[in-house]
This record gives C-alpha cells, sequence and structure tokens, in this order.
C-alpha cells in the first residue's frame, strides 16, 4: 500500500498507472492532434523503401508485388494500446478500398510472430501484416528523424512507389481516409 493525498492506494494500482503511462508514452511520442507530418518535399528520397518479406497470413509481399498500387505502410504494436485502437477504422477503409486499388501493410514493431495469427483473427485484419525485422525497420527509419522508435508510424506511397506522407501517431478514420485519396490521386496523375 502506497498513501497519496491522505488515501491508502495499492501497489498493484499504483503499477498499474505506471504501466498505462508508460505505453502511452511509448505508443504516443507526440501530443494528440500533433503528429509528426512530412510531405514529399521534406522527405530524404523520394521513392519508398523497398522491402520483401513472408507476411505473417502465409503470402509472399514486397515493394515490388505492390508496384501499381498504392498502399500505407502502418508499423503497429499489438501490445499498442493506441495502434489497437486504429484497427477498427483501418480494417473499415481497407474493405471500402482494396478494389480501388489501394492496401495497408501491417508491420509489427517489436512483435511476438507465435501471437500474431491470434491477433490477426481476434481484430479481423483483412489486409497482410508482416513481422518488421530490423532491415525493414532501418529501411523505413530513415524517413524519419532519429530512425523508427514509437508506433504506430506510417508511411503513405502512391502507385508509382512514391513516398508521399510519413506520419508518427495516431490517426482518426478521417486522416487515413484523405491519405488514402491523396495515395490513390497522386498516381493518377501524369
Amino acid at each position: 500500500m502506497i498513501k497519496q493525498f491522505g488515501v491508502m492506494i495499492p501497489s498493484r494500482t499504483v503499477a498499474f498507472a505506471l504501466c498505462i503511462a508508460l505505453c502511452t508514452v511509448i505508443c504516443q511520442p507526440l501530443l494528440a492532434g500533433a503528429a509528426e507530418k512530412r510531405d514529399k518535399a521534406a522527405l530524404k528520397v523520394t521513392s519508398a523503401p523497398g522491402f520483401a518479406a513472408r507476411s505473417v497470413q502465409g503470402a509472399p509481399i514486397s515493394s515490388d508485388k505492390l508496384r501499381g498500387k498504392a498502399y500505407i505502410v502502418n508499423f503497429f504494436g499489438s501490445w499498442c494500446p493506441v495502434c489497437r485502437k486504429e484497427l477498427p477504422d483501418m480494417v473499415a477503409l481497407q474493405e471500402k478500398y482494396e478494389k480501388k486499388g489501394f492496401t495497408f501493410i501491417g508491420m509489427a514493431y517489436k512483435d511476438n510472430a507465435q501471437s500474431l495469427p491470434d491477433f490477426i483473427w481476434e481484430h479481423s485484419i483483412n489486409y497482410p501484416v508482416v513481422v518488421a525485422d530490423q532491415t525493414i525497420v532501418t529501411a523505413f527509419g530513415r524517413q524519419i528523424s532519429g530512425g523508427l522508435r514509437a508506433v504506430p508510424a506510417l508511411f503513405a506511397v502512391n502507385s508509382e512507389g512514391k513516398l508521399l506522407s510519413v506520419v508518427v501517431g495516431a490517426q482518426s478514420k478521417a486522416a487515413f481516409e484523405e491519405l488514402i485519396l491523396n495515395t490513390l490521386a497522386s498516381g493518377k496523375k501524369k
């Protein structure tokens, strides 16, 4: 028991509160609404990082296979409350825009590969999920000052393979949809 403001608080309550605070700091390093956004002019390179891996669902996935398709690479953690909160919006938007040439690619960051199939099933994730290895983390991390150190973080790529946006921090459904529409429209411009 810990005495705080004249009230006895169980130690487990304090430990739980500290755990939640730590997760919040790790998952959401920036204040809500002040996510780090960088447009294409501020990016270090205009081409999206290349990658190749096998999805948790078993299919090979790569930037080469995605050529001609707009996509958002979303680094997340199954352990991250903020990331979990975004999932229903991402699933709904994947369903809405998949036939229009868009997909999300989930990149599980510092996650337990053995528990991901159950996590994908429990959350009805309808897009490919990859366990991000150090090569993938490094490739995408080069686009963020200081590297990829927190989730969620997303990378919006148009159908021509150009990196349009890098956003660190939680997104609303409307913000995701705006990014999707921008990636789809950008790839169609000639």
